[in-house]
């Protein structure tokens, strides 16, 4: 095997093109970037901004104008209780929740760069008057969902049950562990560790496929797991991460293509870029805390692979088709050309990320390509495929396996939209 590292000209590319798409759209302007009152994820797309905004000062120590517009502009998006949305008593609203779990996000991300007060007095009013609140009411959330409605690219809220207003993405509340594991990093509380324990608890426990929740909150879960455990080095919170990784990795979360199921038990759904990014940020933090490395291949692997098509050629992402064994979809094709309102943000910190730990990311590549135990063509780590013939322009290092020619996954930020709308890539199995 020959190690082929990630091309610095690439990454970088993708990342200027990424760079623009957010500052340049007036969806992630100051006029925009803040989402209707009404809209039912409050602080989702606020928050998912800022995570996005932070994570490119990090690469360049260039500034998007809207980051520092948009902390001026905050404190008159509050409510009486300092954040967002209705103040709901007694309910529980998990949408609200996941939400503020990205704000928490980017504000600690933001006060981990900038040290400023603003940040943390809205970190602590989030966290003591939203989250705290429900510290004894996560065992109640509902298992039993047989009459939920399945949902669209977008999750919404799907009615009353247990006193939660509850989501169609299943299990969204507990995205929620990755923002409060931020916050007990910059400000260690015990009363946010209790709370931790508890919704790690209890997630931990609930039967995810038999639930058929949403693979992107249980991956980011898990990324708060894994910085509880920087934390605090308790090996509890690296088992739950192990667990989870294991589950998604090989218990049919993932696809052939290293891309996600939405949903758990739904491959006739569609994938989702920010899943995408938590698989792969999992999987690296758990190689960083134990050096085995199945970890380290299984993050490369999402890269080389599962964000190639994920990125579009306007710096945003897409989903794609699932491709599993029992899915209705033999070839990979985009789905959705642009999930702008989270995916396309999302992608900043996986950018980030990936540049972060370029030297890990290798791929390794033998030139032969071989079938797996699913009977997908690898050469080393890289799935093979027959792209559309208006592809093959975009396609790169092809080989040759059983009297065909294969290629890589296009990568799509390449590729103009008319063509991925209009083309796939066909992946061998079986």
């Amino acid at each position: 095997m020959i190690k082929r590292p990630i091309d610095p000209k690439e990454l970088d590319e993708r990342i200027a093109l990424n760079f623009s798409r957010l500052a340049d759209s007036p969806y992630y302007s100051i006029g925009e970037v803040f989402a209707p009152a009404e809209y039912s994820w409050p602080a989702d797309k606020e928050g998912r901004a800022l995570l996005a905004f932070v994570s490119h000062y990090r690469i360049s120590q260039k500034i998007i104008p809207c980051m520092p517009q948009m902390l001026e502009t905050l404190p008159s998006k509050l409510n009486e209780k300092g954040y967002m949305g209705a103040v709901r008593g007694d309910v529980i609203a998990e949408q609200q929740l996941s939400g503020h779990s990205w704000l928490l996000r980017g504000l600690c991300e933001h006060y981990e760069q900038f040290g400023d007060k603003f940040s943390l007095d809205v970190i602590k009013s989030v966290t003591e008057n939203l989250f705290l609140p429900t510290k004894g009411r996560y065992s109640s959330y509902p298992i039993d969902r047989s009459a939920k409605k399945e949902g669209g690219v977008s999750g919404s809220q799907i009615g009353y049950l247990n006193n939660w207003l509850l989501s169609s993405d299943v299990g969204c509340a507990f995205m929620s562990i990755d923002g409060l594991s931020h916050v007990y990093k910059i400000a260690p509380d015990p009363a946010v560790k209790e709370l931790l324990d508890e919704m790690i608890g209890v997630y931990l426990a609930i039967d995810k496929k038999a639930l058929k929740v949403q693979t992107h909150c249980t991956l980011t879960a898990a990324r708060g797991m894994m910085r509880a455990f920087e934390v605090t080095g308790e090996e509890k919170y690296l088992d739950g991460a192990k667990e989870i990784y294991k589950l998604y990795f090989n218990g049919g979360g993932m696809t052939f293509t290293y891309q996600n199921l939405n949903w758990w038990g739904r491959p006739d759904t569609w994938t989702e870029p920010c899943a995408i990014v938590d698989s792969l940020m999992l999987a690296l933090e758990l190689y960083k805390a134990t050096g085995e490395e199945t970890y380290r291949r299984s993050a490369a692997r999402v890269f080389h692979n599962g964000l190639s098509t994920a990125q579009r050629d306007n710096g945003g992402a897409g989903t794609d088709t699932v491709v599993a064994s029992d899915s209705p979809w033999d070839h990979l094709k985009a789905k959705m050309y642009e999930a702008y309102f989270c995916c396309t943000m999302r992608l900043a910190e996986g950018l980030r990320y990936v540049k972060d730990n370029v030297d890990l990311l290798y791929a390794e590549r033998s030139g032969k390509p071989e079938k797996n135990e699913n009977g997908v063509y690898f050469d080393g780590d890289l799935v093979c495929c027959l792209p559309d013939e208006e592809l093959l322009p975009f396609a790169e290092d092809p080989v040759d396996a059983d009297g065909m020619r294969l290629s890589p996954i296009v990568k799509y930020y390449r590729v103009p939209r008319e063509i991925i709308e209009r083309t796939s890539q066909k992946i061998i199995f079986g």
